[in-house]
């Protein structure tokens, strides 16, 4: 009957036990959990304080695929309008001249191949160089960079068709910042590292990208 109750007893101190290091396990855990929530947080904030410390004197310039660089940029680092085509970027010429950035980043193109016109490719080039050369007279210290058209989905190529000319808008966008002598930036190692960036309409992307892209810019 002692042997029981002593067996008993001794199964009680070990329940009590186990459930009070069961306890502090979970308290060291939350509290590991927590430090390595606020370690990342911090990486993060520290990556977006980067970015924007080493684009203080830029500026982007571009369509609506740069809408959303205003989230991690001031909103005087950044023009971009809808429908954005390198025809009627000249208009704006004035307003980049009146910032005088350091370095210019330009993203156009992608609205220049929906262009009705018979050689949509050549058509945006021409402009393009007119465009480029008009600031590089305005503004002959400026560094300016100009980034490859971004990829589109699958499903947005078979119902815009237009958009299969983006490898090659890029091979002569390439050649043509080699002939004005500007930096051609290729966006596509981006898109190779980093999947489902798109958002439903499979031309605009998600908001991970404008951080994304960025980041990107910066290492080249």
């Amino acid at each position: 009957m002692k042997k029981k109750i002593f067996l008993s007893l001794l199964m009680i101190i070990f329940a009590i036990f186990t459930a009070a290091c069961g306890d502090q396990q979970k308290e060291k855990d939350n509290v590991s959990q927590g430090e390595s929530q606020n370690e990342s947080q911090n990486d993060s904030s520290h990556g977006e304080s980067q970015a924007s410390s080493f684009y203080d004197n830029s500026l982007f310039y571009g369509d609506s695929i740069l809408k959303g660089l205003p989230d991690n940029l001031d909103d005087d680092h950044v023009i971009s309008s809808k429908g954005a085509t390198t025809q009627f970027a000249m208009e704006n010429v004035n307003k980049i001249v009146d910032q005088a950035p350091e370095s210019i980043y330009m993203l156009l193109g992608s609205n220049d191949l929906l262009m009705p016109v018979d050689h949509p490719v050549e058509n945006s080039m021409k402009y393009y160089k007119k465009f480029i050369k008009k600031i590089k007279k305005k503004l002959p210290d400026t560094q300016i960079h100009v980034l490859s058209v971004t990829p589109v989905t699958q499903a947005t190529l078979k119902n815009e068709p237009r958009y299969k000319d983006i490898p090659k808008y890029n091979k002569r966008l390439q050649k043509m910042a080699s002939q004005v002598k500007v930096d051609y930036i290729d966006l596509s190692p981006l898109f190779e590292k980093h999947q489902n960036l798109h958002a439903e309409n499979g031309v605009h992307f998600k908001s991970k990208f404008d951080s994304l892209l960025l980041s990107y810019i910066q290492k080249q």
